[in-house]
């Protein structure tokens, strides 16, 4: 049983007078420990997709499952509590708090969950491992470059150990250097930890990390051919 598990999934709504249906009956599997990215131009419906599965806006048909919990049951309520103990979510911009340290904003999901102190303590200090942070954990977003920040971004989306991540444009924001940075954290997310990723992106070069990429065509996903990424020098 794959640990995602979409079927006849659509997504419409009013614009004007016109109905706009960016997916249509799509169906998806994601095994556990597999990195799907899902490519496109902007306004195709991909991060509409990335948002059903995260539980965080509803489909208008079709169901979504995540490991035991089929989300299109949930209330608005038991969906937030899913999310705190089930899904990391990678943003395109890290929307990190500037009034704590990065220490701080990585520890924040924790507090959702009955965790304590010394077991959040040692969740963050993995998660700042896992993303080369360690040095920088006391330190405020304004003292962090761009991609420190991203990096406490997605160390913020992996402290609670989640059965799925997803990521929107992580490195949309993001100069060419930093990007190839953000690319190699989640090469390493999925290589060394084994962790599942659902990615969504206009670039090439970050769809081409992924294992299986995928395509939204008129509401429709297609198997696209896979692409290899070209290795990249982690810096800060």
């Amino acid at each position: 049983m794959a640990l995602v598990e979409v079927r006849g999934l659509t997504k419409s709504f009013k614009k004007g007078d016109a109905t706009v249906t960016p997916l249509d009956g799509v169906d998806l599997d994601i095994e556990r420990g597999e990195f799907v990215s899902l490519m496109g131009p902007s306004g195709t419906g991909k991060s509409t997709l990335l948002n059903l599965v995260a539980g965080i806006d509803r489909p208008t048909a079709g169901t979504i499952r995540v490991g035991q919990t089929e989300l299109t049951r949930l209330s608005r309520a038991q969906l937030a509590d899913w999310r705190a103990g089930h899904l990391g979510y990678i943003f395109q911009t890290h929307n990190l708090i500037p009034v704590l340290t990065a220490y701080e904003n990585i520890e924040l999901p924790l507090f959702l969950l009955p965790l304590s102190r010394a077991e959040r303590q040692k969740r963050v200090n993995i998660a700042l491992d896992a993303v080369g942070l360690t040095d920088r954990a006391h330190h405020y977003p304004r003292q962090l470059s761009g991609g420190q920040e991203q990096r406490v971004g997605i160390a913020r989306a992996i402290v609670a150990n989640p059965e799925v991540i997803v990521a929107d444009e992580p490195t949309g924001s993001l100069d060419a250097d930093t990007g190839s940075q953000i690319r190699d954290v989640l090469r390493q997310l999925n290589d060394e930890l084994g962790m599942t990723l659902l990615l969504v992106t206009h670039d090439r070069e970050v769809g081409a990390l992924a294992g299986r990429q995928l395509r939204l065509d008129y509401g429709h996903i297609v198997e696209a051919p896979v692409e290899r990424a070209v290795a990249s020098a982690q810096g800060g």
